[in-house]
């Protein structure tokens, strides 16, 4: 067994699924998107080769940080990242991958507009890069981003992370099929900024994340791993 798949079979604290399925956007046809944290032994990182940060695999569609790097990429906002820690569909989670869904609200900050917002036009423009040479967009996409901006947009206005689609999911599917005209699609994605923008200014959420709060907790993490283990072996199943 190579050490990536070990890493993940063996020593996985939170595995979701998310994707359209987590989102109340799934077809029949739709995958299972995985995505799990796990944490390295403490003593793998002595060794001159350190754990890897993340891993591909072994199941299809599946992805898994390491704790330390899913912790980082949470405290940027990282929305890839903070929908595995506000996932209904739970498939398996250690006690320490309670811990870390508890301690949810201390990656919350001001910073989630950047990097929604970032994402939003990176993404937006590669669909009008395809559409300039291809005819059309890829529907799926964009039906993805404008559900990044809605869920980017009630992150602040709220101050808390929401991943059912809810109310939006016809008009989102309606842009998956293609029913909406590009410019309906743009008028869309606009009015979504200015919300995304004119949120900010009073948004519930804190300047910064609780970092030193999250940093104890990785350390407390390491220690534990490094003693006995504790928390680091989920049930067979949720």
């Amino acid at each position: 067994m190579s050490e990536a798949r070990y890493l993940v079979e063996r020593h996985t604290i939170l595995s979701v699924v998310v994707g359209s399925r987590a989102f109340g956007l799934s077809t029949a046809a739709s995958d299972v998107d995985r995505r799990g944290v796990y944490v390295a032994p403490t003593a793998d990182f002595w060794r001159m080769s350190k754990p890897p940060t993340h891993v591909e695999g072994p199941l299809p569609e599946q992805f898994s940080w390491e704790v330390e790097r899913f912790c980082e990429l949470a405290l940027s906002c990282n929305p890839n990242v903070l929908e595995v820690l506000h996932s209904p569909l739970v498939e398996q989670r250690s006690a320490l991958g309670a811990e870390l869904q508890g301690l949810a609200p201390a990656f919350l900050s001001r910073r989630a507009h950047t990097t929604f917002a970032r994402y939003a036009t990176s993404q937006f423009a590669k669909a009008e890069t395809r559409r300039e040479r291809e005819g059309e967009p890829r529907w799926k996409h964009i039906m993805h981003m404008l559900r990044l901006m809605i869920s980017g947009t009630s992150l602040l206005e709220s101050g808390s992370v929401h991943i059912d689609t809810g109310p939006y999911r016809e008009r989102l599917m309606a842009v998956r099929h293609g029913e909406l005209s590009w410019d309906e699609v743009c008028a869309w994605r606009d009015e979504l900024s200015t919300r995304l923008d004119g949120a900010l200014a009073t948004s519930p959420l804190p300047q910064h994340p609780d970092t030193t709060g999250v940093e104890n907790w990785l350390v407390s993490v390491r220690r534990r791993s490094l003693s006995d283990g504790s928390g680091l072996v989920c049930p067979p199943s949720q």
